[in-house]
């Protein structure tokens, strides 16, 4: 029987976008800071569960509710049954938007919202590939569940609570990531690097970024005006800009205080070259300054062996797989003040490296008196052969829906796909699409996602008819 999934798709793209239109509205990034018993990442990420299996039970899927942590919506027949693994949460706004990132808003084929692109979108269109399946009747021999998390921009712990309550089936996908599929996933993993506790001079305080996977887009550092003058700052500061025009500066005075600001450009942590860290930018100013020897040791380290070195090199890290690729390395989130002196650093790196490989490296390379700790879960890398079945069979959907012969590939972000013992990360980006995750003004092409819809639709049907 011959299906025209795309048209499949055009009948019900008013309800999709609808559906997606009332998703994208819930701010549903973590927000351990408003938890409860009943919403154990704050309010918002549960209310994007309940929503989405809101629409599953309207339109009579099986659905299952756990702990506001983690969702399945279920469909087929057969005692087998392949994962779709989605997430509802999102990562936080940050700036620079220019438009509400909650009011979802459509301009010249775009569809702008928090989450439109990673990952609600992506998760709706798998769902309405379920749906179509299922409302023409087609005959199945296995099962498929739609697994939704509530936290994969932080610490995974909404799937990490299903896979201790529930049964997670070995194959499968994910939706969050690019066509024609991601065969491979770097390993990810975060170091806390860990200064002496410092002796404030001119700096007051220094801080960047919101999350680890996000390279920060704006800077801010706390100086103090009986150190300098505010006219000699911003002199050095306006020769600094002409410098590296690359990035933009302000500064605004309270009392004893001038507060420097940089902005730079917000990208996703696996591809920190296309974002401008705008932390590093700082530093490397602060560094033109007359600092003491504490604020030297922090700002010269971040200006001479973390701004723009992707590969980590004067890390000692730097390592590259022909499969897999290089390492790259993203320092992202900055806390200076009296108290402390600490700076996050994203790596994600291909085979050859784990967890206690790296702490080694990186701790021969610090400075005297300065450490690395990893600091939340290491995730380790997986492949699956493009030769493999599962492969070949979501390869051959997209093909037959777009003529497009390229090959399958590794990245290094990091999808639920590498939970599964056979899975991968299948769509919803297009090659040559603009990246577009954790950025300001994030979006999803409307006829591609309608397209992303049909292809997940074919290439779901073949792995459960």
């Amino acid at each position: 029987m011959s299906i025209d999934w795309e048209k499949e798709v055009s009948h019900r793209s008013d309800e999709l976008i609808n559906d997606l239109s009332e998703l994208v509205s819930i701010d549903s990034s973590r927000d351990i800071e408003h938890k409860t018993s009943d919403f154990p990442l704050g309010p918002g990420p549960a209310k994007a569960l309940q929503t989405f299996l809101h629409f599953a039970d309207r339109d009579g899927f099986e659905t299952k509710n756990v702990d506001n942590l983690a969702g399945r919506i279920e469909f087929g027949d057969g005692e087998d049954a392949i994962a779709i693994l989605g997430h509802v949460d999102v990562v936080p706004e940050g700036p620079g938007w220019n438009t509400d990132p909650f009011d979802p808003v459509i301009k010249d084929g775009n569809f702008y919202a928090r989450g439109a692109s990673d990952d609600k979108g992506p998760s709706l269109a798998s769902y309405y590939a379920m749906k179509i399946i299922k409302e023409l009747k087609l005959p199945t021999s296995k099962k498929v569940q739609l697994i939704l998390g509530t936290d994969e921009e932080s610490e995974w712990v909404g799937i990490n609570h299903y896979m201790e309550k529930e049964t997670l089936p070995e194959t499968g996908f994910s939706p969050d990531a690019e066509f024609p599929a991601i065969n491979g996933e770097k390993g990810i993993v975060s170091f806390r690097v860990n200064f002496p506790t410092p002796k404030i001079g001119l700096v007051k305080s220094f801080n960047a970024g919101i999350r680890p996977n996000m390279v920060p887009q704006n800077a801010e550092a706390e100086l103090d005006l009986n150190s300098i003058k505010a006219e000699e700052l911003k002199d050095s500061l306006n020769n600094f800009l002409a410098e590296n025009s690359e990035v933009k500066g302000s500064t605004t005075t309270e009392d004893d205080t001038i507060k420097v600001q940089i902005i730079g450009k917000g990208a996703h942590a696996m591809e920190p070259f296309n974002g401008i860290n705008a932390a590093t930018y700082l530093a490397k100013f602060l560094t033109t300054l007359n600092l003491n020897d504490s604020e030297k040791l922090y700002f010269s380290f971040i200006a001479n062996d973390l701004h723009l070195d992707f590969a980590g090199e004067h890390l000692g890290i730097a390592n590259k797989d022909d499969v897999m690729g290089e390492l790259t390395l993203s320092p992202n989130i900055y806390e200076y003040d009296q108290d402390q002196a600490n700076i996050l650093l994203n790596i994600r790196y291909p085979k050859g490296d784990n967890g206690d490989t790296l702490t080694e490296k990186i701790n021969q390379h610090l400075p005297e008196n300065v450490t690395a700790v990893i600091e939340g879960h290491n995730q380790l890398p997986h492949f699956i052969d493009a030769d493999d079945p599962l492969v070949q069979d979501l390869v051959g959907a997209y093909r037959d829906h777009t003529d497009d012969q390229t090959e399958p590939f590794t990245v290094g972000g990091g999808t639920y796909g590498r939970i599964l013992k056979h899975g991968i990360a299948f769509g919803a980006m297009f090659p040559g699409d603009e990246n577009v995750m954790h950025q300001p003004n994030e979006y999803i092409n409307i006829d591609k996602l309608l397209k992303a819809t049909a292809i997940y639709a074919d290439a779901i049907y073949r792995l459960i008819k």
